[in-house]
């Protein structure tokens, strides 16, 4: 009898303890709506935040959008539809979701802005993100060094590609850095030959690597036939990309034409391995596990009924209000930090340099 009391006692306690798993796996859903799967970095954002919701007890509604602007917006409506507690929306166009948020807020669910700020709207609670100014600095600043210019090395041509100008975060990093350029063009050291500046002039729709390649294409033949350019600007490794494979097409990254420094931005595996054969210069690594756990935290506490943690209440105004935001701080890599940075951290593993 006490033997079968003793079973009776263990499976109450472990019906006890699988009906508080339970409870505590049954906090609701939380919409995650990111921009596409064609960046392997939005890629690790959706997993990031599915692994670090999911510890927290939430069930997790992540869907991407294509980089099509209709399709985020359906899923989106159609997320608010199934009453989901929270959205975490990384905006493909940060300017085209007023209506949506307002049903959102009609239906009392908070939404958080990701990495990239929405614009036009009174219904974005809070935002998680980068320091996206300081990437813009990193960025310059590499070129900077590269070049030499601080121990007054010059003149050097460069040209300057700007981010998709539908995404807020595109103009910080241009101003962030074009802060660190600008005096050096005032001061004639650097030299646009295009004198194409400006985010209006230097765009790259939708951050495709196919249409900064046919503008690297056509500035070098329409600028730089009988001269050399020196270093590019570029805001995002996929663009990266694309200017080198034009670069190459020209014959740049050979013994007389050796490869202009090039910056970029998110440590994307193919833009890595261009920094280790010496093509890339270097890159921003932004380490999504960690805007993860902050957006995840955001979630928590606003259902809890807490205050989030912020950092910024003063930066991103959105045309309508400003967002309180945690700002994360990125890491400038190159040829010498790389493995430490990107390996050591278990972000990536060595053999997916080889």
């Amino acid at each position: 009898m006490r033997d079968f009391a003793s079973i009776l006692g263990a499976l109450a306690l472990g019906a006890t303890l699988f009906a508080g798993a339970a409870a505590a796996q049954d906090k609701g859903t939380v919409g995650v709506s990111m921009p596409t799967k064609s960046s392997a970095r939005w890629i690790d954002d959706g997993n990031n935040m599915v692994k670090t919701l999911t510890a927290k007890g939430y069930k997790v509604d992540l869907q991407y959008a294509d980089n099509d602007i209709p399709n985020q917006l359906a899923q989106i409506e159609n997320m608010i539809t199934k009453g989901e507690k929270v959205l975490v929306i990384a905006a493909i166009d940060g300017t085209t979701l007023s209506g949506a948020l307002q049903k959102a807020a009609d239906a009392g669910i908070k939404v958080i802005s990701y990495d990239r700020l929405i614009r036009g709207s009174k219904n974005v609670d809070y935002y998680a993100t980068f320091d996206n100014f300081q990437v813009g600095v990193l960025q310059a600043q590499s070129i900077e060094k590269a070049l030499g210019l601080k121990e007054g090395k010059g003149p050097f041509n460069i040209e300057l590609f700007g981010g998709s100008a539908d995404d807020n975060n595109a103009y910080f990093f241009y101003n962030g850095a074009m802060s660190v350029l600008k005096p050096y063009i005032d001061s004639g050291k650097l030299v646009v030959q295009s004198k194409q500046m400006g985010m209006d002039k230097v765009a790259t729709l939708r951050w495709e690597a196919s249409n900064a390649q046919a503008r690297m294409d056509n500035l070098l033949s329409a600028y730089y036939t009988q001269k050399k350019v020196d270093a590019v600007l570029s805001p995002y490794d996929g663009l990266s990309i694309g200017i080198i494979a034009s670069l190459k097409g020209v014959g740049y990254g050979s013994k007389d034409m050796p490869m202009p420094v090039i910056s970029g931005q998110d440590a994307e595996v193919p833009s890595v391995k261009s920094i280790i054969a010496g093509e890339q210069t270097s890159t921003i690594f932004k380490d999504t596990r960690e805007l993860a756990k902050v957006a995840s935290n955001m979630v928590d506490a606003v259902l809890s009924g807490k205050e989030p943690e912020i950092n910024d209440t003063k930066t991103y105004e959105n045309g309508v209000k400003v967002v309180p935001a945690y700002l994360l701080k990125p890491v400038a890599v190159d040829k010498s930090n790389w493995k430490e940075v990107l390996v050591d951290s278990g972000y990536y593993k060595a053999d997916q340099f080889k």
